[in-house]
C-alpha cells in the first residue's frame, strides 16, 4: 500500500469539509441521534416569559379581589401589594403579612392561585429536571433506535464523498432512518444530525465503534475515508463482524484497489482516477462528459437503474428489452449488452438500464 511521505500532504492533508480519519476522537465515542430542539437561550427565554405571565395573571386576580384581602401593614391593598403577594405566594415564601380574609378570596386561592403556583414551580425547576432526565431519555431513545435498526446502511466518513454517496442513495428511496454515519469528528456528526441522520462519534477501525452502529445487522457499508490505509482497516474490521454485508469503499490511489478488495470490499471506486477520466472525456467531448455526469447524478435527467429481469425480458436480447439495457449481471459477472452469452436474458439476471429520472 502506498503511504504518504513525510513531506507529502496529499493523503493526510485536511480538506475544507473533511476531517482526517486517524485523529483521536474529540469526544467520547457515542451514538448521537438527530434531534429537533430549540437553542438553550431560547428555551430559557420562553420559560422566563411564561413565569412572568403567570406572575402577572396572579397579580391581576389578587388585585381584582383586593377587598377580600387583609394587609397587616396598612389595611388596604394596592397594585404593588398585589404583585408582592403574588410573588411570595407563587414562590411559596408566604410571610403572612397579606392573607385572604373572605370566603371568596380563599376559594380563589384554592382554585386559581394554587394551580398557578404549581405551574410556576414547574417552570422554574423545569430546566433542572430536564438536565437530570436528559441522560435517561437519551439512553431510552438510543436503545429504542437500536432495537428497530435492521438492514441499514453505514457510512464511514461524512466528508464530500460520504455526503455525495448518501445524497445518491436517498434519491433512490433510502430512508434517512435507515442510515448511520460514523466519523471521529464531532463537527461532522453534528452536520449529519442536522441532515437527519443518526451518527456515531468514534474511530471506525475499532470494533466497539462499529458495534455501536449495529454493524452486525447492516445490509451495506459505504467507506468514504480520507486515507486508503484507514479504509483497509475499516474493511477488515467490518468484514470480520459482518461477513454478509455489501461493502463499497473509495480509494485515493489506484494501486491500492487490489488490497482493498482482498481486505473484503465488494467494490472499490478510485475517486481520483474516476474524476480524471471524466475530465479527459469532457475535454474530448463536453457533451459526452455532461451525459456521464448526468448519469452519475441520480434524480435528474438520466439515471442508471439496476433492476431484476422480468418474465417479459426472459429469452429476449438486451436490444429487444423495453428499457435501454447497457449491461447484464449474471451471477458475479457483468456482461456487456452485446456479449454473445447475454443475448438471451435469464430470469435470474439483473439488468443495468438507463431511464429518465422521474419528475418531482
Amino acid at each position: 500500500m502506498k503511504l504518504p511521505d513525510a513531506g507529502e500532504p496529499a493523503d493526510g492533508a485536511r480538506q475544507p469539509d473533511e476531517q482526517p480519519d486517524t485523529a483521536r476522537p474529540t469526544l467520547a465515542e457515542r451514538v448521537v441521534l438527530p434531534t429537533h430542539i430549540s437553542g438553550p437561550m431560547r428555551q430559557v427565554g420562553t420559560r422566563l416569559l411564561m413565569a412572568l405571565l403567570l406572575l402577572l395573571i396572579t397579580t391581576l386576580v389578587v388585585y381584582v379581589s383586593r377587598d377580600g384581602y387583609t394587609d397587616n401593614a396598612d389595611g388596604s391593598l394596592s397594585f404593588l401589594d398585589a404583585a408582592y403577594y403574588a410573588t411570595v405566594s407563587l414562590s411559596t415564601t408566604g410571610y403572612g403579612d397579606i392573607v385572604p380574609a373572605t370566603d371568596g378570596t380563599r376559594l380563589t386561592t384554592i382554585l386559581v392561585v394554587t394551580p398557578l403556583r404549581v405551574l410556576f414551580l414547574i417552570i422554574l425547576v423545569g430546566t433542572t429536571l430536564e438536565v437530570l432526565t436528559k441522560h435517561t431519555r437519551d439512553q431510552w431513545r438510543i436503545e429504542r433506535w437500536r432495537s428497530r435498526l435492521r438492514d441499514h446502511t453505514i457510512v464511514v466518513g461524512y466528508g464530500t464523498k460520504g455526503r455525495s454517496a448518501l445524497q445518491t442513495l436517498c434519491t433512490t428511496g433510502l430512508s434517512k432512518d435507515g442510515v448511520v454515519v460514523i466519523d471521529n469528528s464531532a463537527k461532522s456528526i453534528s452536520a449529519a444530525n442536522a441532515d437527519g441522520f443518526a451518527g456515531v462519534v468514534g474511530d471506525a477501525t475499532r470494533s466497539e465503534v462499529l458495534r455501536r452502529a449495529e454493524v452486525e445487522r447492516a445490509r451495506q457499508i459505504v467507506i468514504a475515508s480520507q486515507r486508503d490505509d484507514t479504509a483497509a482497516l475499516v474493511i477488515l474490521t467490518a468484514r470480520q463482524l459482518n461477513p454478509r454485508a455489501n461493502i463499497v469503499a473509495a480509494a485515493r490511489e489506484e494501486e491500492n484497489v487490489p488490497l482493498l478488495r482482498q481486505s473484503g470490499a465488494n467494490a472499490v471506486i478510485t475517486s481520483a482516477s474516476a474524476a480524471g477520466r471524466l475530465l479527459g472525456l469532457s475535454v474530448l467531448s463536453p457533451a459526452a462528459g455532461s451525459v456521464m455526469e448526468d448519469l452519475i447524478l441520480q434524480g435528474s435527467g438520466l439515471d442508471l437503474v439496476d433492476r431484476p429481469a422480468t418474465r417479459a425480458d426472459a429469452g429476449r436480447s438486451p436490444r429487444e428489452a423495453d428499457d435501454l439495457v447497457v449491461a447484464v449481471v449474471r451471477g458475479h459477472r457483468v456482461l456487456p449488452y452485446d456479449a454473445p452469452e447475454a443475448q438471451a436474458i435469464q430470469l435470474t439476471d439483473r439488468l443495468i438500464t438507463i431511464k429518465r429520472a422521474p419528475v418531482a
